[in-house]
């Protein structure tokens, strides 16, 4: 027998425990999550296209060579993160997609609500993705869930799903 709800509940639009346990269960089964190889395929594109050109500039034309940037590694990695971060979160905030998402039908999404993530969502991503990479367990964390989520995706609350291909071919 299921308990009648009050009036102001309805009015708060507050769900029982239980039905907004159903209503989060079933969005993530409604989600496509992105496999590890579509999701691995994006980041490399990501890195060639955006992060390499960055650190040619800082390299080369920044610091002068290879060898400046040997000797002044803390700031040279903080010239290269910054800029990357600004490009990576404009591109999450503006499409969810970095253009390595966008080659392989990725989209970044809130992970309760499946629609776009939020802005401190993107900034807590990209700081929890060095940690990850850094660290090299929070990748491999991927391979142990159904999900496919890395620690970066559960520390901040996002998804990487896969998104159909809207174009059709005549």
């Amino acid at each position: 027998m299921t308990k009648p709800r009050r009036f102001r509940d309805v009015k708060q639009k507050k769900a029982p425990p239980k039905e907004l346990e159903r209503a989060q269960s079933s969005l993530a089964q409604s989600l496509a999550y992105a496999s590890i190889g579509s999701k691995s395929k994006a980041f490399i594109t990501d890195l060639f296209m955006l992060l390499m050109p960055i650190m040619y500039s800082v390299a080369y034309l920044m610091m002068g060579s290879l060898e400046e940037f040997s000797k002044h590694k803390a700031e040279g990695w903080f010239s290269i993160l910054i800029p990357n971060f600004i490009i990576v979160f404009l591109f999450f905030w503006r499409s969810g997609q970095t253009p390595g998402c966008k080659a392989y039908n990725l989209r970044l999404v809130d992970n309760k609500t499946g629609s776009k993530a939020h802005p401190l969502a993107i900034v807590l991503r990209y700081f929890f993705e060095i940690l990850s990479i850094v660290t090299l367990a929070g990748l491999l964390l991927a391979f142990f869930r159904k999900d496919r989520k890395c620690l970066h995706d559960l520390l901040s609350g996002t998804a990487l799903i896969e998104i159909q291909n809207t174009q059709k071919s005549s």
